[in-house]
């Protein structure tokens, strides 16, 4: 399996801006190929190919006097941008067709160039110094902050730069897996997904909701008020988006961190792990939606199952229509809350005489029901 290594990077002045003509270039060789399939679609002829792309977009664009400069940086991250835009076609018509899962995506959209700035570079593009410099073509031998070591041999990396200016490179190796990086577990537990406590676990065990957004929501409103009053063009409206930006970085990081944090400590304490396959997209579009993106629901799921399936453990995803809170874990009966007004309800009792706190009762039904499903060969594990 292929996994990404980022590290942070602090490039030199010089360098700094041969990586501002990198991306630029590769913007407008990406706005090219976006705009040459759009003009053969309105001439009716077919769509070019890759290789036709490539030949008339870089190889003699260089030879005119409008892409020169196209010869100052390096050709690997120019041809890497065409191939990007193919897959990015690619997943559109599929999406189109139905042969994508997931939601719908739509086409190729231009690169803004105050957002995320990315370069990928190829095994002839790159190499790695003895010294621990990683030298990038045409940018020279760039200072690397090496958290960790490289597992394996990098076949790429991607240099990249975000909307506040630092700059990160992030490395693809293929391993085997991690299973001998965790000790065996014989514990298992089912995961009930919340907003009001982020997640309940086995034996009524509570993780709470960070809302990292929320906490940094008062800080946001204030630099966007600055940004929105600032003159378009100026440098003060400049100052004024990176700080913005490094509002929105910050939650990201924290976000991040706190997320990997508990992927890891769950996977490791657990051999098997059963969740509830929630509509993040539905849920999305509610009144809660702030607090839905907040949680981050989407990306947890798909680190976990990521991060068990590298690891060798058991990761079931229940059917969103199973109905985990109205069942009563004792007896069996559909008596708990339902309908949207019920999630006030946190305690209910059964008719058979039990108490059951929501989330709690929630958790045991995914948990035996997860076990049913590999019991029955119905979950892939």
């Amino acid at each position: 399996m292929q996994l990404r290594y980022a590290y942070r990077v602090y490039p030199t002045a010089p360098q700094r801006n041969a990586l501002a003509r990198v991306f630029g270039w590769v913007r407008t060789v990406y706005t090219d190929a976006i705009a040459a399939r759009k003009a053969a679609r309105s001439a009716g002829l077919p769509f070019p190919t890759t290789a036709a792309l490539d030949k008339l977009l870089i190889t003699a664009a260089k030879r005119t006097p409008e892409r020169a400069w196209l010869a100052e940086v390096s050709t690997v991250p120019l041809q890497q941008a065409l191939r990007d835009r193919h897959a990015a076609y690619k997943n559109f018509f599929d999406s189109l067709r139905g042969k994508r899962k997931g939601r719908k995506v739509g086409p190729p959209r231009l690169k803004r160039r105050s957002a995320r700035q990315s370069a990928r570079y190829t095994r002839n593009g790159f190499s790695l110094k003895p010294n621990g410099r990683l030298c990038i073509a045409k940018v020279g031998e760039l200072q690397v902050a090496w958290s960790r070591d490289l597992p394996a041999e990098p076949s790429s990396v991607t240099m990249l730069k975000t909307p506040t200016g630092k700059y990160f490179a992030s490395f693809v190796v293929a391993i085997d897996d991690d299973a001998g990086m965790l000790d065996e577990s014989d514990e298992e537990t089912g995961i009930d997904l919340g907003l009001k406590s982020f997640a309940v676990l086995r034996g009524g065990k509570v993780i709470d909701n960070p809302r990292f957004f929320k906490r940094m929501e008062r800080r946001l409103k204030k630099a966007q008020r600055e940004f929105s009053r600032k003159q378009k063009g100026s440098s003060k409206r400049e100052k004024a988006r990176i700080k913005v930006a490094k509002v929105h970085g910050r939650t990201r990081s924290m976000r991040d961190d706190w997320l990997n944090k508990l992927v890891k400590t769950l996977v490791s304490e657990n051999r098997a792990l059963y969740v509830e396959d929630l509509n993040v997209h539905g849920l999305s579009r509610g009144r809660g939606a702030k607090s839905v993106h907040d949680a981050a629901f989407g990306m947890f799921l798909n680190r976990l199952e990521s991060k068990s399936t590298r690891c060798g453990r058991t990761f079931v995803r229940i059917d969103r229509f199973f109905p985990s809170t109205q069942l009563c874990s004792v007896c069996g009966a559909m008596a708990g809350p339902k309908g949207p007004d019920s999630l006030r309800v946190r305690q209910w009792a059964c008719g058979c005489g039990v108490a059951h706190d929501r989330d709690e009762n929630a958790e045991i039904n995914i948990r035996r029901e997860g076990k049913r499903m590999v019991a029955a060969g119905l979950a892939e594990t």
